[in-house]
């Protein structure tokens, strides 16, 4: 029997209830979809998907975990197994290398906690490079206080850079709460499944990689106003005139702003 790792920030969701969430998101279609789940596990979220898909390619770094799945999932002729590191890992070119061409489309998966924001990134790209090769759908099972950072509205505690970042790349909905009783080992925080759904952005900034840095700046020191934050890219009176034409109260913090005042605002320095 194969058992959870601490080292690998590994819990196993063993409730039905947060399953059938995760596969409801993911409005999976039997035709169509090719599935990226990243840390399959002992493959009980696979497993429901495998009848509802095209294609299922599994990510799974622990080999022991990897042995126990190709047992369990071996002959599933819509199923591939990777073992490696998600975030190492090239799964375009492993697919095309292995002869399928054909590329997930959508992402499932119960993610370590430890490392959910590199896997984020991967997936989306950063605000300066977005993922070139979207993906139609994301849906996570994540830590819930990322969770709500994720989909914070402007003026809430909750709202950081990786709100900024993550808006401006995807539109994020909070699916469902899963309580830490719904997983093996029990972790000690709670859970919730979000969707990213990739998108461009109608009005992107002029300088993307501008916008980034000054997000980064900007979140640098929370209990800051902005205007001080910002001090070494912009004099502080300029900024104060800058904010009031742009109908932002000079004396907001970061996480005042709402995507389009922060997009508007890279715009206006220059």
């Amino acid at each position: 029997m194969v058992k959870p790792r601490r080292c690998l920030a590994q819990h196993w969701l063993k409730s039905e209830n947060a399953l059938n969430n995760l596969i409801k998101a993911a409005c999976c279609e039997l035709d169509q979809d090719i599935i990226l789940e990243i840390g399959p596990g002992t493959g009980i979220l696979t497993r429901r998907l495998l009848p509802l898909v095209k294609f299922l390619v599994g990510v799974e770094l622990d080999k022991d975990l990897c042995k126990l799945l190709v047992n369990k999932l071996g002959k599933k002729e819509n199923f591939l197994l990777l073992q490696g590191d998600f975030l190492s890992l090239d799964i375009s070119s492993t697919l095309v290398n292995l002869s399928i061409c054909q590329q997930p489309n959508k992402v499932v998966a119960n993610i370590p906690y430890n490392i959910t924001g590199p896997i984020i990134e991967k997936l989306l790209g950063r605000i300066s490079q977005p993922n070139k090769q979207p993906y139609e759908l994301i849906i996570l099972l994540i830590q819930k206080e990322v969770a709500q950072r994720l989909v914070a509205e402007p003026g809430s505690r909750n709202c950081g850079a990786l709100t900024v970042k993550v808006q401006y790349l995807a539109e994020c909905k909070m699916i469902a709460s899963v309580p830490a009783e719904a997983f093996y080992p029990k972790p000690k925080v709670d859970s919730a499944i979000v969707s990213l759904y990739p998108r461009k952005i109608c009005k992107p900034a002029n300088n993307p990689k501008q916008l980034e840095a000054l997000v980064k700046l900007g979140f640098r020191t929370k209990r800051k106003m902005l205007r001080n934050n910002l001090q070494s890219v912009i004099e502080r009176d300029h900024l104060i005139k800058l904010l009031e034409h742009l109908q932002i109260n000079p004396h907001a913090r970061a996480e005042d702003l709402s995507l389009q005042q922060w997009i508007k605002l890279s715009n206006k320095i220059c």
